[in-house]
């Protein structure tokens, strides 16, 4: 039997011509790639910020100078964060953190999983986060293993991980399982680098433990290291201002539309100085404020701050205590419960630690945490609240859609008035070019209506101002 031969390979000009085409192309493209590298290298980026749509944008600048506008840009130093290879570094990045929810049973758990979700973000982000809930309550092995499945953390790092550790205490300790996040921290002092007590309905995110570095280093660049365990930086809790007695379902949904963020805690008028007023250190003046309430139901501390508060004359941080009482009657609290003073009160208090809360004029929003409920802010303008009348509001059927939808109190103080009342205070410093980071273009609109054409002029000179709002700016309200 024959062995089957193949037929040699037959050269002809036609694969000769193909082979040559494909060199070439590739090289091409080579080369492209090269150019562009080469220029995306040498180049600032520009962002385009007002799109030239040729005569329809023109009637949009008819009275701005468009040149000014239209772009802004990006150094190349920022540019090249983007990229995997630069390599970029989160503050957050190998940040030791060790934090305690206190949650004393299964009565928030909706919102302690979504405090859970924000410390699992932390490690996401970089940091080592370990994270101990104090409970009276044993968790089923049921939802420990659901935690399991949500909580594995996929940041490569091996400077950043995430643990739970539920702690167990005997229901007897009743108010006082807020006191048992203080010894933990001293007797883990030298293994963290940041330290977070919070209830079990805050959300603290990246960003706020990021905000909360920023500003401690800032702090202390201001008034010097040796002064700088004087100041804490703080936080503000907001809610929602929903309709208090109104079902959002199809038929309700447009009452979302002038929703906002509010601090139920801080309502009294005029804001600025009732609610908030500015530092009394002149170093930090005009820089920094503090609530006239400073309870946030949580506190954040770096290691130098927990061991300078030791140390601290008539503080004794590390020390746990009760609350203070009235002196006819002990038992009745005159500074707040147990859980106000271990979050707030004692750091905070003139008599006591008399530590001062700061937060940032410049960036107050990054410092403000969602409490999770959201049910707070109903007691303004209640009978016996603050700005409350003799009777209490007139109640409306969740079920009847005929009904008017009653809003929440307008004693209520919402982040926009504040931060109104902020710009007429303490006027921001222009950033010529506009630097954002929030931009608006027109995408759609081909023959602009006259109220939109309005707000794009307002934003366009906004822009030529530096980010700077004018006294009209502060006069608009969000419209739907």
């Amino acid at each position: 039997m024959k062995e089957s031969i193949k037929p040699p390979y037959r050269h002809n000009k036609d694969d000769s011509r193909v082979s040559s085409q494909t060199t070439i192309l590739a090289l091409a493209f080579t080369l492209g790639c090269m150019f562009s590298s080469i220029m995306i290298i040498n180049f600032q980026v520009g962002i385009t910020t007002i799109r030239d749509e040729g005569p329809r944008s023109s009637a949009l600048l008819s009275s701005l100078d468009k040149s000014k506008i239209r772009r802004t840009t990006l150094p190349t130093s920022k540019l090249l964060h983007s990229f995997p290879d630069s390599q970029p570094t989160s503050v957050l990045d190998g940040q030791r953190v060790l934090a305690v929810i206190a949650s004393y049973d299964f009565s928030q758990i909706p919102h302690l999983e979504e405090v859970l979700d924000g410390f699992h973000d932390l490690c996401v982000a970089g940091a080592r986060v370990d994270v101990h809930i104090h409970t009276t309550t044993p968790y089923p092995v049921t939802l420990i293993d659901l935690l399991n499945t949500r909580h594995q953390c996929t940041n490569p790092s091996p400077r950043s991980g995430f643990t739970i550790t539920i702690s167990l205490f005997n229901p007897n300790v009743r108010l006082h399982l807020v006191d048992y996040h203080r010894p933990l921290f001293y007797e883990k002092i030298e293994e963290y680098d940041i330290f977070v007590y919070t209830e079990d309905d805050i959300r603290v995110t990246p960003h706020t433990i990021a905000a909360y570095l920023f500003e401690t280093n800032r702090v202390k660049t201001l008034v010097g290291e040796e002064h700088a365990s004087d100041f804490n930086v703080g936080v503000v809790r907001y809610e929602y201002n929903y309709p208090p007695y109104t079902i959002i379902d199809d038929k309700t949904r447009g009452a979302t539309a002038n929703v906002t963020r509010v601090y139920w805690e801080h309502s009294w008028h005029p804001p600025v100085p009732k609610s908030v007023d500015t530092v009394p250190q002149k170093k930090l003046s005009g820089k920094y404020v503090h609530m006239t309430n400073h309870h946030q139901g949580m506190f954040i501390a770096t290691r130098d701050l927990l061991k300078a508060w030791k140390e601290r004359t008539g503080c004794n941080f590390d020390t746990v205590r009760d609350r203070p009482g009235l002196p006819s009657k002990p038992s009745q609290p005159s500074e707040g419960t147990q859980r106000v003073w271990m979050s707030s009160q004692m750091l905070h208090g003139k008599r006591h630690c008399n530590v001062q809360q700061v937060i940032p004029i410049d960036k107050f929003g990054e410092l403000t945490v969602l409490h999770l409920p959201n049910k707070n802010y109903r007691r303004v303008g209640r009978k016996g609240r603050i700005g409350g009348a003799k009777d209490d509001e007139t109640k409306t059927d969740i079920d009847d859609h005929t009904k008017a939808i009653i809003g929440a109190s307008s004693q209520l103080l919402s982040a926009m008035q504040l931060h109104v009342e902020f710009s007429k205070k303490w006027p921001k410093i222009p950033h010529l070019p506009y630097e954002g980071p929030v931009y608006m273009v027109n995408e759609g609109y081909k023959r602009v209506p006259g109220e939109v054409k309005k707000m794009l002029d307002d934003y366009e000179a906004y822009v030529l101002r530096g980010g700077v709002m004018s006294e009209d700016d502060m006069t608009k309200q969000i419209t739907s």
